[in-house]
């Protein structure tokens, strides 16, 4: 008998516009997905999850389930003060049934944000999506196979932890990011129609994962928007950087092809194993014991991705200003800054910070109903913000994650 969903409180589900449905893998999982658009903007997507909904109330359950006992009052994180509320999980799956769930998710997410955008799937002409740990080697194949995606499309698979979907969205735009002699993403995909996401099944990739951080805060989730680069979404200025991780703070398993530490001078491979497929993988520190996640602590999260993360924004911020002046538009704002929801009180410091370097602007928190969902936070946070938008608005793409990676892109969105 398939599972029903069954909303706990403060869950995805309960919103209105979500469509609701069972995928029938293990008797049954809960699926739920959102379509969003701005007519204004010619820009749409849509953004779900997967698993039953826990609220912070039931999620120790949870929890135990897979620690095989409970928390102490101790452990027990003060979910609501970190911004969330309640996160999506599946029950121990084995390997198939998890590849059977997550292709077809896959396939979901990108048949649902072509149609927002009223495209066919057989339009699409890129496809970039950010995945912490895939399922399988050629996920971002199977899934664009699955859900009608020509051959022919370019599919770029990026592995930047947090940072993927934004790591995708600063590929697709901005034709700096190209080494010499390295195929130029933005300036093959400028004009065309393209997909952008994130997608993580972190219930499965946390499955026996003996860190009670990461069972408390993460959760699955996808998001995935379209746009028309150069004309629905126009770059304006970015920039990407990595900083080893070598104190070990966030500590994930690559699970996609990476040559390791011999490749410690240049963290990120760029690897075009076909005319239309690129993987843009980042080395991680991983944990020694072969698990696939350890987290040092909140504090530890704070010290490994605000001091950077700062640094980063206020590096474009500057562009940004540098850019204005120049075009002749110097009192131009940003309207809004899409910031990767890590965790509240991270995104909070962030704020203070780049406040005493005189840099400020909204950063709405938007995510209390998903956890942290890593590669899909972004795109699920620009969605939402999606119908406040207005033609020619600036807004501020902020991506940060484990390894560690920063992408900080400034975009002009609609005519």
């Amino acid at each position: 008998m398939s599972e029903e969903v069954k909303p706990q409180g403060n869950s995805f589900y309960e919103r209105p516009n979500v469509k609701l449905d069972t995928i029938q893998v293990s008797g049954g999982i809960p699926f739920g997905i959102e379509q969003v658009s701005n007519k204004e903007l010619g820009i749409a997507g849509a953004y779900g999850a997967w698993g039953k909904s826990y609220n912070n109330a039931h999620l120790p359950e949870f929890v135990e389930t897979r620690m095989g006992h409970s928390l102490g009052d101790n452990e027990q994180l003060e979910l609501a003060d970190l911004g969330f509320e309640s996160r999506h999980h599946v029950p121990i799956l084995t390997q198939a049934e998890n590849h059977q769930l997550e292709v077809e998710v896959g396939a979901r997410m990108i048949q649902e944000a072509a149609q927002s955008n009223g495209w066919q799937t057989s339009e699409v002409e890129g496809l970039l999506v950010g995945t912490s740990g895939p399922i399988s080697n050629d996920y971002l194949s199977e899934i664009a196979q699955r859900a009608g995606v020509p051959n022919e499309a370019l599919k770029v698979s990026v592995h930047k932890a947090c940072d993927g979907s934004v790591g995708a969205l600063n590929l697709a735009l901005n034709p700096e990011l190209a080494e010499t002699g390295q195929f130029n993403i933005a300036e093959e995909l400028r004009g065309k129609k393209v997909l952008v996401g994130g997608i993580e099944g972190l219930s499965r990739f946390i499955g026996f994962s003996q860190d009670k951080n990461a069972l408390q805060l993460f959760g699955n989730g996808f998001g995935m928007i379209g746009l028309i680069p150069g004309k629905t979404i126009k770059f304006l200025v970015g920039k990407s950087m990595d900083v080893f991780d070598s104190e070990g703070l966030l500590k994930v398993r690559m699970l996609y092809p990476h040559e390791g530490l011999k490749a410690i001078g240049k963290l990120v491979e760029v690897v075009q194993e076909k005319a239309s497929y690129i993987r843009v993988a980042g080395l991680m520190h991983e944990p020694e014991d072969g698990s696939n996640i350890s987290m040092a602590g909140l504090m530890g999260m704070v010290k490994l991705f605000v001091r950077t993360g700062v640094q980063a924004v206020t590096d474009v911020f500057g562009s940004y200003q540098k850019l204005m002046e120049k075009l002749g538009t110097p009192d131009k704002k940003l309207a809004v800054a899409i910031v990767h929801h890590a965790n509240y009180k991270i995104n909070k410091l962030k704020e203070k910070h780049l406040l005493k370097e005189g840099i400020s602007f909204p950063m709405p928190w938007l995510l209390k109903d998903f956890g942290n969902v890593s590669a899909a936070s972004n795109m699920i946070a620009f969605l939402r913000q999606l119908p406040q938008i207005k033609p020619g608005d600036h807004v501020l793409f902020d991506g940060f994650g484990a390894g560690t990676y920063y992408d900080v892109v400034a975009v002009e969105l609609g005519g």
